[in-house]
């Protein structure tokens, strides 16, 4: 997590990456993909694409993007970026990051 941080260019920043490794986070969020598609071709214990926006251990925002023929969210990330986060918190009136 550390190496990715560090491409992404935000190391030492207030950003944190964490991983999930047995997908313990990922089931107790109900993000567990469980559209067939990646399993049939060998892809196991994949998370939705989402973000979650958490100030003082209380959560503010979810967003994930998947659709029915999507359900990676690959074809549209969109709610789940960086724009679209910031925009619904500013619209929540919860500015705190």
């Amino acid at each position: 997590m550390e190496a990715w941080a560090k491409d992404q260019g935000v190391a030492d920043s207030m950003v944190v990456f964490m991983g999930d490794p047995a997908a313990e986070f990922t089931k107790a969020c109900g993000m567990s993909m469980t559209h067939p598609g990646p399993p049939s071709v060998g892809i196991i214990g994949r998370s939705k694409r989402w973000a979650m926006h958490v100030v003082n251990n209380i959560v503010q925002h979810v967003a994930i993007s998947e659709g029915p023929d999507d359900p990676a969210g690959d074809d549209n990330p969109e709610s789940t970026l960086c724009p679209a986060l910031l925009k619904a918190i500013a619209a929540g009136g919860n500015d705190e990051l």
